[in-house]
């Protein structure tokens, strides 16, 4: 398979709309969202669906505690590495569970934190990204 082939004769080109999260709290980690990433509460019930910047997150209701891969994540990207800090330095004073300090892995520099439930959440920043990375972000 060539990777840079790009040419399958049918692909989806819409927008990539909404993530769907199950959480047995499900208001709990809609406050999370909306404290610490901006996002509306717009309808709630035994799912919650959360607005921001025209994504939908919806958090559907499970009694069953949920495991999630220890990689998966998700990203928010921030203009400036003063950002990046100054967003550490609050949810770590909040009490959030971080899983990282502050680190550049040369595509710039980020931090991981989680939702009281455990989904791992990268906050990052491609303001010091190294020259390598330059020409593709």
């Amino acid at each position: 398979m060539n990777l840079t082939d790009n040419t399958f004769p049918v692909q989806c080109k819409g927008l990539l709309n909404h993530l769907s999260f199950p959480t047995t709290d499900p208001m709990a980690t809609a406050v999370f969202f909306q404290k610490y990433f901006g996002c509306e509460i717009v309808a709630a019930g035994d799912a919650i669906l959360l607005k921001r910047d025209g994504m939908d997150i919806v958090l559907d209701h499970t009694s069953s505690p949920v495991q999630w891969p220890g990689n998966f994540h998700f990203g928010f990207e921030v203009a400036t590495l003063d950002q990046v800090r100054e967003l550490y330095r609050v949810f770590k004073e909040d009490g959030v569970k971080m899983e990282t300090e502050v680190f550049n892995n040369s595509r710039g520099s980020r931090f991981f934190c989680c939702t009281p439930e455990g989904i791992l959440i990268e906050v990052n920043t491609r303001e010091d990204k190294e020259d390598d990375w330059r020409k593709l972000f």
